[in-house]
């Protein structure tokens, strides 16, 4: 398959072409060899070519996505300040694997996960564990496979059975946690959310946990909307199922994004190492952590929280290290990045950053709550995230699907999906505000919504509803 690239007509002239007749590097651009003719798409290229044409033309390709800025259905950061972007381009080449060869970052790579043990309130960080990942989703699997080693040693100690571990988690879990029970070969046992219980609150919890539980996930800030797990009520109905029981069930609380901006805005809130019961904690940096994809972290409470034997001592060029992944070689400059966002922000910093980006969300649920349209989830003032779904009976011409079409026409990404099992017939749009959509940025998106909600709202007949899919993404 081959694509040819538009050419601008040019005039005849023998500048840029050398003696032979070939094109050189004076040439100007878009006429030069590689831009102006074919060039494969699916096969590598025979010939070599210039670097400048070679990143003009992954340059144009790139031009084609669009704006991470305006692209509110994703987590994942999208801006850093120029000097991140320096830092980012001066150390792309360090793997973080390789401690015996970068020493430096791997010494700042622990000072990170250790500052991030004391902001979520481990008991003694020297006592504590950690590990920086590729994403949270490498995290919660880390995370996911201590609790089931942990228990299968239990069981094993107890002469019992290992054959049928269970998690118990959400029905509005984040898929990473789907994959996590299917490639280790966990049950999941998932509570449904209801109009009643948006989220995972403790209720009906022992209908779920048994002996073969190794564990229970509470998620701070639900992927579907944004919303707290409770996670201290989800540890007190542990509590009373250890009294009644003796079932002693840990939780891993997975703070993709709320890990990053609890400690900030809801400092008072008790989700995290101040409950015993919270054996590990995992994050995104890439989300609230406002690093650049893709770094995540996970930290066990204590040493004896993570089983050693899930450890390895690897002897790699030159040098011996402990190594607790799912991958091996891997970037170290997003963990640097980290680090320079600790340095530059602070916990002042952080907070004025989060609470800016809490206040959009707070401003943005507000008047889209208020329009006649639409009834909200929930108003962003957990995570600064929030959904909403449109008013029962109040029109049959559209739905939010086509207000997401239409808001796409503007560049504006806004997921419109159905809600999990028990609430499928429940149909949400959801928007994340990050770092970088500004009050201004959101004003206008308002005025985006309201001029398409009164499109929609003009139509003499329905929309039509053939090949209508769902924009969400986790």
């Amino acid at each position: 398959m081959t694509r040819t690239t538009a050419t601008p007509t040019s005039t005849s002239s023998s500048r840029g072409f050398t003696g032979d007749g070939t094109h050189n590097q004076l040439n100007p651009m878009f006429a030069r060899v590689g831009e102006s003719i074919d060039f494969p798409l699916d096969e590598l290229p025979q010939h070599e070519s210039l670097p400048e044409t070679a990143y003009q033309i992954v340059h144009d390709e790139a031009m084609l996505d669009g704006n991470s800025r305006l692209n509110l259905a994703t987590f994942v950061g999208t801006w850093m300040d120029p000097f991140a972007q320096k830092l980012y381009a001066e150390t792309a080449d360090k793997n973080m694997v390789d401690k015996d060869e970068y020493p430096q970052t791997a010494a700042i790579e622990t000072r990170c996960w250790k500052m991030l043990a004391s902001l979520w309130n481990a008991p003694d960080t020297a006592n504590a564990i950690g590990t920086s990942t590729i994403g949270s989703s490498e995290a919660c699997m880390l995370g996911g496979l201590a609790l089931k080693r942990r228990w299968q040693h239990a069981r094993r100690a107890a002469g019992l059975s290992t054959d049928k571990p269970n998690l118990v988690l959400s029905s509005a879990v984040q898929v990473c946690w789907e994959k996590f029970c299917n490639y280790w070969d966990v049950e999941p046992r998932y509570v449904p959310i209801t109009d009643e219980h948006r989220v995972l609150d403790g209720h009906d919890l022992d209908k779920y946990v048994d002996e073969n539980t190794i564990g229970v996930v509470a998620i701070m800030g639900v992927t579907y909307t944004g919303m707290y797990e409770p996670v201290a009520e989800i540890a007190a109905a542990l509590d009373r199922i250890q009294t009644q029981t003796g079932l002693d069930v840990p939780i891993h609380v997975d703070g993709a994004s709320g890990a990053m901006i609890a400690p900030f805005l809801q400092p008072d809130l008790v989700w995290d190492f101040r409950l015993e019961r919270v054996h590990s904690i995992s994050t995104s940096a890439h989300k609230y952590g406002l690093v650049y994809p893709g770094l995540g972290w996970v930290i066990w409470r204590t040493v004896d929280d993570l089983p050693s034997d899930l450890v390895f001592d690897v002897t790699y060029l030159g040098g011996h290290m402990p190594s607790f992944a799912l991958n091996f070689s891997r970037p170290g400059a997003q963990v640097l990045l980290q680090y320079y966002l600790f340095l530059r922000l602070g916990w002042e910093g952080y907070y004025k950053v989060q609470k800016t980006t809490q206040d959009v969300a707070v401003y943005l649920s507000g008047r889209i709550g208020a329009m006649p349209a639409f009834d909200l989830w929930n108003d962003g003032t957990d995570i600064p995230v929030f959904a909403w779904q449109l008013k029962a009976g109040y029109t049959d011409k559209w739905n939010l699907y086509h207000l997401s079409e239409r808001l796409r026409l503007k560049g504006w990404l806004i997921p419109a999906y159905p809600m999990p099992d028990d609430l499928t017939d429940i149909v949400v749009q959801r928007i994340v505000v990050r770092n970088g959509l500004s009050r201004n940025l959101a004003e206008s998106l308002m005025n985006d919504i309201t001029e398409a909600v009164d499109y929609l709202d003009a139509l003499e007949a329905p929309m039509p509803t053939e090949g209508l899919v769902s924009t969400f993404t986790h």
